[in-house]
Parts: C-alpha cells; sequence; structure tokens
C-alpha cells in the first residue's frame, strides 16, 4: 500500500477550507504543497501556496510534503519552515554545485524536516545515486515541473524502477515519491515501477468521490 500526497495547487480559494477537510476526511496522508518562483519553472505560485499553508495551519494535523520548484532554494526553505512540513524536497537542478545542494540538505534536516531531493523527467536517474544517502525522500517528476493537469511521461517509469532497484540492492532507507498526471488509471504502474508515496493533484481533487479515489489509489 503507497501513501497519497494530494496536490491542493489547482483548488480555487473559494473552495480550500471545505476542500481541506474533504481531503482531511477522505484520509490523504499529506497535503502537497507546489513552490513555484516563476523562475525556476514559469508559473509561480508563492503567494497562493502561503496563503493555503496558513489555512493548513490553522485546521488540520495531516503534515505537510512542500515541494520547492525555485531557484533561491535557502530562501524558499526558510519562508516554509514556520510550517513545520514532514517533508522539504528541493529539486537536484536547482544546483550548480554539489556542496550548496548538501548544505541545503542539511539544512533542512536540522529543522527536523525530512529531506527529499527532486529530479526532472530529462535528468538521469543515476545522477543522484551519490546523494540518496543523505535523503529521506526522491521525488521523481513525471511531467515537467512547472503546472498542474498534465499527462504522465511513461518513461518516467522507467526512472523509479532503475531507483527502487538501486535502493533495495544498497539497502538505504530513502523512499521513492513520484509526482505528476496520476490518477486512477495509471496508478497502478507507478506502483509497480516501486513508488512509496503518490503525488495526485486534479487525479483526486476534480473527482466527485474523493475517499474512494484515494481509498483505491492506496490499495
Amino acid at each position: 500500500m503507497v501513501e497519497i500526497s494530494t496536490s491542493i495547487l489547482s483548488v480555487k480559494k473559494d473552495n480550500i477550507i471545505k476542500t481541506i477537510y474533504n481531503l482531511e476526511t477522505a484520509k490523504t496522508d499529506y497535503f502537497h504543497i507546489d513552490v513555484m518562483d516563476g523562475d525556476f519553472v514559469e508559473n509561480n505560485t508563492t503567494e497562493v501556496m502561503l496563503e493555503y499553508c496558513d489555512y493548513l495551519d490553522s485546521i488540520t494535523n495531516i503534515p505537510l510534503d512542500v515541494h520547492l520548484m525555485v531557484s533561491n532554494v535557502r530562501r524558499y526553505i526558510d519562508m516554509f519552515l514556520p510550517y513545520n512540513p514532514n517533508i522539504i524536497t528541493i529539486h537536484f537542478e536547482a544546483f550548480k554545485d554539489k556542496n550548496e545542494l548538501l548544505d541545503a540538505l542539511d539544512y533542512i534536516k536540522s529543522n527536523h524536516c525530512r529531506a527529499g531531493i527532486s529530479i526532472k523527467p530529462n535528468t538521469n536517474i543515476s545522477e543522484i545515486f551519490d546523494i540518496l544517502k543523505y535523503v529521506s525522500v526522491v521525488l521523481v517528476m513525471t511531467v515537467e515541473p512547472g503546472k498542474g493537469g498534465q499527462k504522465l511521461i511513461t518513461s518516467t517509469l522507467n526512472k523509479i524502477e532503475e531507483l527502487h532497484r538501486y535502493i533495495e540492492t544498497n539497502k538505504l532507507d530513502t523512499v521513492i515519491e513520484a509526482d505528476g498526471g496520476i490518477n486512477l488509471e495509471n496508478v497502478s504502474d507507478v506502483k509497480e515501477a516501486g513508488c512509496d508515496i503518490v503525488v495526485s493533484g486534479t487525479g483526486i481533487i476534480n473527482s466527485d468521490n474523493y475517499n474512494e479515489v484515494i481509498k483505491n489509489m492506496k490499495l
């Protein structure tokens, strides 16, 4: 059974409180916070994600899974730390210097968060193998980061399989998370590839029954 991290990126502001309540009732495991800066990716969701985190902080105990698609990583870590996220994930591609990347991961862990590393669809999975011992989570993007509602890129499933084999072979405790275009029609493929946490946004939010969708995704 996998865990479900529901992205609230596509939720309209006038529905956010009701949606949070309904997702909690439906037993989502995490609220996935898609933070974009308008630089690392085209869209900018910083303001709305901070606003949504304010709501989440006041009305739910479901843990936050913060995905930073940003260039100025340290600044954004500090921006979202006050919400006590369970996971903060940063992008491998946001760094030109490996030591700066490791420093950022250490900083996340020093603030009592699980540190995650994410890679885009075109990044070779082997590029992060030497980093896995420093992280709790690897987030494999199954679409190009920057907007919701995209179709899953099926070739990214091979990356999840390769990553899963490497983790098993080297007896690592690293968890695999997948994000992008995942819905009831393709979630079984993602799980079979070796994913532990499934991120789904519109696949859940646009459904008529959060309970049924989340339950069936977990099975």
